[in-house]
């Protein structure tokens, strides 16, 4: 068996798979949902292909009320299906026992086809 030497990358090529590798990340908010196996607690699968995006403006899209979160704003949603990458208007109340932690500390709704909420996750309240 043959070893060869690695060469090192140049530069352009080492940003390149830097902008490929944050590119492929951007994209796969759906995975670190659905390698989880988050549910919600009607025990519906939080995520499909095209069903879950980050709120976007969440200082003003997400709002506490008696009960729960008010979410009334735009979600980003990186879909993998034709549409690709989509912005869908939100207005719902979700109870606060349906929120679900957020890992990465940002605000996810995922809808269901009927776009009623399905699962949300807020980032953990700091008291």
């Amino acid at each position: 068996m043959k070893l060869r030497a690695v060469l090192p990358l140049s530069p352009a090529v080492a940003l390149t798979i830097i902008v490929l590798m944050c590119a492929a990340q951007a994209n796969a908010h759906d995975s670190w949902i659905n390698a989880h196996q988050w549910r919600n607690p009607a025990g519906e699968w939080c995520c499909g292909a095209d069903d879950c995006g980050v709120v976007l403006q969440p200082d003003r899209a997400v709002t506490t009320v008696p009960g729960g979160y008010h979410v009334r704003g735009i979600v980003q949603i990186d879909g993998t299906s034709s549409e690709g990458e989509t912005q869908q208007g939100v207005d719902a109340i979700i109870p606060y026992n349906q929120r679900l932690p957020s890992p990465d500390g940002q605000y996810w709704y995922c809808r269901r086809d009927d776009n009623t909420p399905r699962c949300f996750f807020a980032p953990t309240p700091s008291y």
